[in-house]
């Protein structure tokens, strides 16, 4: 460790993305409790409508949910690098095959202007450092909608997002198997609508990876 990490370490204490705890010197991102106990998501959820299959680091709950929201709505944007790396080793792991084409699903532009960054784009940048490819926007958000976390039915979660991507005008995804980053899956209205709008562009195959999943209802 250098001199300047060190007086970093000690101005700016490295903490665990999921618990927020100080890590010791051997700890990196994860504090070793952590990385032990995390709930690893283990495929139990079935595949939402339009997806060909999903996959996940984690279910969506005690810290992990914690820290994804203080990524999405607290700033923690610095959690990416750490997200990233995880996201990528489950998708090398779930998916040796690889794909055409990795994209995510974007935030709507006020959204952004209101948070300040798109946390998914960020997550879709430090996967691909890590896989050594980089990801491109192929759909975009057309109409700023109500967020998906202020809605619990299943049935209206899907009609909140009908309608609300579009894709990017001379994307070529015509017989493409793609891969679609997302933060967090709950019921996969969202992932699957964007998922539908690229198939209906001549899309072979959507997967999805995010870094936390719901737990199957």
């Amino acid at each position: 460790m250098t001199l300047a990490d060190t007086i970093l370490d000690v101005l700016f204490p490295r903490r665990c993305v999921l618990c927020e705890k100080l890590l010791r010197g051997d700890e990196t991102d994860l504090c070793r409790g952590c990385r032990m106990e995390a709930p690893e998501y283990t495929d139990g959820k079935s595949t939402p409508q339009f997806l060909d299959s999903f996959t996940a680091v984690w279910y969506y709950e005690g810290n992990v949910r914690q820290s994804l929201l203080r990524y999405k709505f607290g700033g923690a944007r610095h959690y990416a690098r750490c997200y990233g790396a995880l996201l990528a080793m489950r998708v090398e792991k779930r998916y040796p095959e690889g794909f055409d084409l990795v994209t995510w699903i974007p935030v709507s532009p006020l959204r952004n202007f209101r948070r300040g960054y798109d946390q998914v784009k960020l997550l879709g940048k430090a996967l691909g450092r890590e896989m050594g490819i980089r990801p491109v926007p192929l759909i975009r958000k057309i109409r700023h909608n109500p967020a998906q976390s202020g809605i619990r039915e299943s049935a209206r979660r899907k009609k909140n997002v009908r309608g609300v991507y579009r894709v990017l005008p001379g994307r070529e995804i015509q017989g493409k198997r793609i891969l679609l980053l997302d933060d967090i899956l709950t019921t996969g209205a969202t992932a699957g609508e964007a998922a539908r709008v690229l198939k209906a562009a001549g899309a072979k195959e959507v997967h999805c990876a995010v870094m936390a999943a719901a737990r199957k209802e």
